[in-house]
């Protein structure tokens, strides 16, 4: 019993407690915790070219470190498309205040709380096009979009809207950051069931704990939203803090 309680708090500190800490440290020296909101750049990074000098369709998937402190553990997500010869991009978040859906807020691959944004998916052309229907469609159906519907921690929050969307769209065949805290939460209330690529199972207990097995997530172990793991389909292992690390 006392080989098991030791192997146990040794596994807490090696997979969560020393990666948080290390990443702490990073997060201490290269981040201005005391930029507020307001004082924050939001301005867009110039990496999508002009809609309308790329008249094929693209989708999209951002995510960005949050604000201040609770950047050392998370990450914002949100989505992007645009239509064949469309004169715009569409973006969609989830937010914490108004109405929490928000459409066309910010710039479509704008910094975010001034972190610069780095790209979870991305699909051009046929491929896009293909995909934009579901993708509306899994907006409009996302169920907690009224006001009030918006919880941090463990969800529903923007991970927790990101993830829906690709569980609707499994053929986008992607994995949302491990530091997208939130994106375990279960939508539909139960502890078991498939993960969002639909590739494998996952258990969750209310996004406070859990463990996930498929194909393009790979092995994640979720406690109080920090995930540690490996990533099976393109070698790699994920950290609470630092995300994932390919090898």
């Amino acid at each position: 019993m006392l080989r098991a309680a030791r192997f146990t708090l040794l596994s807490f500190a090696l997979l969560f407690a020393l990666p948080l800490g290390a990443h702490a440290l990073v997060q201490w020296h290269e981040v201005d915790w005391t930029r507020s909101w307001h004082s924050a750049d939001w301005s867009s990074t110039g990496t999508l070219p002009p809609a309308a000098a790329h008249p094929q369709a693209m989708v999209r998937i951002y995510a960005a470190r949050v604000g201040r402190w609770r950047g050392i553990f998370a990450v914002h997500s949100w989505i992007v498309f645009k239509e064949p010869g469309a004169p715009a991009y569409e973006r969609y978040d989830k937010v914490g205040w108004g109405r929490p859906i928000r459409h066309n807020g910010y710039a479509p691959d704008g910094r975010w709380y001034g972190n610069d944004p780095e790209v979870v998916f991305e699909a051009t052309g046929a491929d896009a096009e293909h995909l934009i229907p579901k993708l509306r469609e899994a907006v409009e159906s996302y169920p907690y979009a009224l006001a009030g519907d918006y919880h941090v921690w463990p969800g529903p929050n923007s991970n927790t809207f990101t993830a829906y969307v690709v569980s609707q769209v499994p053929e986008m065949a992607v994995a949302l950051p491990p530091t997208a805290i939130g994106k375990d939460f279960p939508i539909d209330g139960d502890w078991i069931g498939l993960a969002p690529s639909r590739t494998g199972l996952r258990v969750s207990f209310d996004g406070y704990a859990g463990l996930t097995l498929a194909w393009v997530e790979g092995v994640e172990i979720n406690l109080f939203g920090a995930i540690a793991g490996l990533d099976i389909r393109r070698p790699g292992i994920k950290l609470p803090g630092f995300g994932r690390i390919g090898i």
